[in-house]
């Protein structure tokens, strides 16, 4: 494989093309599988709560009925004296049944109502009663009603005259009107087979399908071979509980992996489920991967007779150039080559045409061009001798003011060298922290000397951090526009102090003056000169006149960062306060 992609350029560019273009295929290939398979259970998991919210608003109306049903029970003047009365009384129990006969009427989903009074007198219901295996809350829980309302009971059976069915039951107490004394218990019967009903006439895809469960999760209704009463956990162990109002968690792995939909509904605390097996995507998804394969082994064919002929068209020309110039000997000069087509390869030809008819002007441009650089590089050594010559004039004159007895002259003499020599420093850009303190007095010397008595000087640095080293000419820029920009522009003596601490976040460094400050309008133009594109700004409006606080912002952020750049603060009409910090790294010890 290697030595057939070596040998040929059509083979490199074939193989490259053919792989470029297919990997993005694959990737779009399985991206829309993906998101095919990803849409189509997310728009299950839509139509699923959908439908819950369907089933919680027709269980919604319902509850809601029975308990205003329920209310208008414990109201009712009928029920009141009836229960209130510790006799019989056949006429009063007629009128109610009736009464609880015409409450009911047209209301399917209600299997029976029934006035339990205290004592030993004789319910009533509007269907006879039998037998239930209803057992009320009380009687594990004796003082429920001092909290709750009412209670739902969970599935039970009830026997009448029309036959056993399995009931859901509303049971609350019923208190006098008048003292708020107990004085019997009602219960409104929910037939579990109408409910059950509608929650399996719920459509969740193909074969899911909707549970109800109460506040406990045990089954309230559901398909015929899911028995009520039961928890949830024992048909699927391990599911969890759920979290918040809505929303939905998967269960299991693999082909019995499951997607569970629930919603709690608003009234009571009862919850819908509704369980879809991962089959029902899986036969969907089947069919996009099934088109997504077929799309994606069309488009790969297509790409690939495409580059093969491309590249036919493309080195078709440069295999002839090959071929043309294999077969020119070196030593003879080279003939021109005929031009067949205008694309980039007969650009190609022809500008090779014109280079071969430049290369003997080229050749003596060549020649001209290493004899200035040889001048050139005599000059440089000249220029590289100026400065000694510079030192050693000035050590003469400092040798002359010295044998003259003239102090001044030869202590501003001997700052000016040192200042000059510190400058230039042999190209290098760092020093000690000593050293760039030390340069800072040379020039102030020489400034005091100019203007006596128009300044003070303090150095404030930690004896611990004079050996660590820093990029040079930082701090005599800053004490330069402290003095020609601040002190000189305000009457009387200022003063200029350098401060230099370290800690944790590195070394920072800040000059002060008392001079006349800055404009507020001068310093917010200054600030936004330091922090938007130094370098680029530098190179659009350079300075001129030595080192800037630009100059000394730029080469802070090129060496240290951004986080080390200039920080201006001042007030007019009192002074200027400038601050930077270098980290305190390997970099900066010497």
């Amino acid at each position: 494989m290697k030595k057939w992609l070596g040998r040929s350029l059509k083979h490199k560019l074939s193989l490259l093309i053919i792989v470029v273009a297919l990997v993005p295929l694959l990737f779009l290939g399985i991206f829309s599988y993906n998101l095919a398979a990803g849409l189509t259970e997310e728009k299950a998991k839509i139509s699923g709560m959908n439908t819950l919210r369907q089933l919680e608003a027709y269980l919604d109306t319902m509850v809601m009925d029975v308990e205003n049903m329920s209310l208008f029970l414990i109201g009712h003047n009928g029920v009141q004296e009836y229960l209130k009365t510790p006799e019989n009384n056949f006429v009063q129990q007629t009128t109610i049944i009736n009464f609880l006969t015409n409450l009911a009427f047209s209301k399917n989903y209600i299997a029976n109502i029934i006035i339990e009074p205290l004592g030993d007198k004789a319910p009533i219901s509007f269907k006879s009663l039998v037998g239930s295996d209803f057992t009320d809350i009380t009687d594990s829980i004796p003082n429920y009603y001092d909290q709750q309302p009412n209670w739902w009971s969970s599935v039970h059976q009830q026997w009448t005259f029309d036959g056993v069915r399995k009931v859901i039951t509303l049971a609350r107490p019923i208190r006098s009107t008048d003292k708020f004394k107990l004085i019997g218990k009602e219960q409104i019967n929910l037939d579990q087979a109408v409910i059950a009903k509608q929650i399996t006439q719920a459509v969740l895809e193909k074969s899911g399908f909707v549970l109800l469960l109460d506040e406990e999760n045990r089954i309230l209704a559901g398909p015929s071979d899911w028995e009520t009463n039961r928890p949830l956990s024992h048909y699927y162990p391990d599911i969890g509980s759920f979290e918040g109002g809505s929303g939905f968690l998967d269960y299991g792995e693999g082909s019995d992996k499951k997607t569970i939909l629930y919603k709690t509904m608003d009234s009571g605390n009862w919850k819908l489920v509704g369980i879809i097996p991962s089959e029902e995507y899986r036969s969907q998804n089947r069919y996009f991967l099934t088109l997504t394969a077929v799309a994606v082994s069309v488009a790969i064919l297509f790409v690939i007779i495409f580059v093969i002929f491309l590249i036919q068209k493309i080195t078709n020309p440069l295999s002839a150039l090959t071929k043309f110039l294999k077969n020119t000997s070196p030593d003879e000069p080279m003939p021109a080559i005929p031009v067949k087509s205008i694309d980039e390869v007969g650009q190609l030809i022809v500008s090779y045409n014109k280079l071969s008819s430049r290369i003997v002007k080229l050749t003596d441009e060549v020649k001209w061009n290493e004899s200035l650089k040889k001048e050139a590089d005599m000059q440089a050594l000249q220029i590289q001798m100026n400065p000694h010559f510079l030192y050693n004039t000035l050590s003469s004159i400092h040798w002359l003011a010295l044998m003259n007895h003239d102090t001044k002259i030869a202590e501003m003499v001997g700052s000016l060298s040192d200042f000059l020599r510190f400058s230039l420093n042999n190209g290098q850009e760092y020093c000690s922290i000593e050293q760039e303190i030390i340069h800072v007095k040379n020039y102030v010397s020489i400034q005091s000397i100019r203007y006596p008595d128009k300044f003070k000087f303090q150095v404030n640095v930690e004896a611990s951090i004079q050996e660590k080293f820093t990029l040079k000419l930082l701090l005599q820029p800053l004490v330069e526009n402290a003095m020609l920009h601040g002190l000189l522009k305000r009457p009387g003596e200022g003063s200029i102090s350098i401060d230099a601490k370290c800690d944790d976040q590195g070394i920072h460094f800040t000059v002060t003056d008392d001079g006349i400050g800055i404009a507020p309008e001068r310093l917010n133009w200054l600030r936004t000169q330091l922090s938007e594109h130094p370098v680029a700004h530098e190179k659009e409006r350079p300075t001129k006149g030595g080192y800037g606080l630009r100059n000394v912002h730029n080469r802070l952020v090129l060496h240290y960062g951004k986080e080390a750049g200039l920080i201006v603060d001042s007030t007019e009409g009192e002074g200027t306060r400038i601050m930077f910090t270098i980290p305190d790294s390997e970099d900066t010890v010497g």
